[in-house]
């Protein structure tokens, strides 16, 4: 357990940090959110003295961190800074295993640990030999997550990681930090200026404003009751999904039984369930199940006489959402970014659904309005817009 006791922190005669209380339990994940100067950094950099508070203690497991070797005690505690600092000079393997080479771990468990350690963001064991530069960003990214988790730490702080890079990649390391978070069990700090992020990823959140704790609490009880007026306006009206509390994660508006296909079937086959069922998309599984990808018919009229089986056209970068997602998040990914549906899978990545745009429109429409009686009707050619936006079969896409 992490415990701050009345942390204050003084720069020049001002409190940075002013009288900060909190205990962090074991495999929380902590959100510190605030507007620039809130002292969330601050905060966080106290725990691993790369700052000392000026009164006030901060205990790890009952232990003073004031009393231990700064070095020792910053070797047990993970840490991903915006900028990646991955080491340009050293190979991909050599930046993982930096901090288990300087707990003196045998050669052989390192390399052990750089192979785990890559296949849990799901990059090419050849990378290891490869140097920061020939990576990505969002690939140097992933490899600065894993660095922090590669010691087997038990506490990782992260400051703002994620803040230079573009939407996609963003979402596709969140997911990647949320789901280690939860299958490796660690106390994640997290600092963020992103209310969405926070939402997203954060078991607790900690607002913060002027080196003080405004609010400390879950993602749904700050959404359903801010604590003042800072923090309403640190959410932002447009997250209107809070006001249907029974509707919370996907699987609960989920539509089963998709359409779906295997990869050794023939295009022939595809194209046919394709005006069988009526869409104009297909996802891909294997035969047990597991989401693979999609094809559409725009990628199948092309190559039809090229290509013979769905594997040959079939394309892998595939967006989809889990099942126990939640709502809120899953309709700023999708209206956002224009999908008419999204597929959904469980923890072992069998497909078991989809959601439509169609359905959460309908979600924000109740919480707008909560019912039919208490919703405005406007004249739309001679209709009211109820009838005027019946859902088009023919536009549907699954996939």
């Amino acid at each position: 357990m992490l415990k701050f006791d009345n942390i204050s922190k003084i720069y020049k005669g001002n409190k940075a940090v002013d009288n900060f209380n909190l205990e962090v339990q074991d495999g929380e994940f902590i959100c510190f959110i605030g507007t620039s100067g809130s002292g969330k950094t601050t905060t966080m950099r106290m725990i691993n003295r790369m700052l000392t508070q000026t009164s006030g203690t901060i205990t790890i497991d009952g232990k003073d961190i004031a009393k231990m070797d700064p070095v020792k005690l910053r070797r047990q505690i993970g840490y991903v800074i915006q900028n990646i600092g991955l080491m340009p000079h050293m190979t991909i393997r050599e930046n993982i295993t930096l901090v288990p080479k300087l707990l003196k771990w045998p050669e052989e468990k390192r390399n052990e640990r750089a192979k785990e350690m890559i296949e849990l963001v799901e990059l090419p064991e050849s990378y290891l030999d490869r140097y920061p530069s020939e990576l990505s960003g969002g690939q140097q990214q992933r490899i600065g997550v894993v660095r922090a988790l590669a010691a087997d730490q038990d506490i990782i702080l992260m400051d703002e990681p994620f803040g230079a890079l573009d939407p996609i990649t963003r979402e596709a390391l969140q997911d990647l930090v949320k789901d280690l978070q939860e299958r490796l069990g660690k106390t994640f700090i997290f600092v963020t200026h992103d209310m969405d992020e926070a939402l997203k990823l954060a078991t607790r959140i900690v607002v913060m404003s002027e080196g003080k704790i405004v609010q400390a609490d879950t993602p749904d009880n700050i959404l359903k009751n801010p604590a003042n007026k800072f923090v309403e306006n640190l959410i932002g009206q447009d997250r209107l999904i809070q006001a249907r509390p029974s509707i919370t994660t996907v699987g609960q508006v989920m539509l089963a039984n998709p359409v779906s296909i295997t990869p050794g079937k023939s295009l022939v086959t595809a194209i046919r369930l394709m005006h069988d069922r009526r869409v104009d998309t297909l996802l891909v599984t294997d035969d047990a199940g597991i989401l693979k990808g999609y094809i559409d018919i725009e990628s199948l009229d092309y190559n039809f006489n090229t290509s013979s089986s769905v594997s040959d056209i079939m394309n892998k970068d595939i967006f989809y959402v889990k099942e126990d997602s939640l709502v809120r998040d899953t309709v700023e990914r999708i209206l956002k970014r224009g999908f008419k549906n999204v597929p959904v899978i469980n923890k072992e990545g069998i497909l078991v659904g989809i959601v439509t745009r169609a359905t959460l429109v309908d979600i924000v429409y109740d919480a707008l309005w909560g019912d039919e009686n208490s919703a405005p009707h406007e004249e739309v050619s001679g209709t009211t817009t109820e009838t005027a936006n019946e859902n088009n079969p023919s536009s549907t896409k699954e996939g």
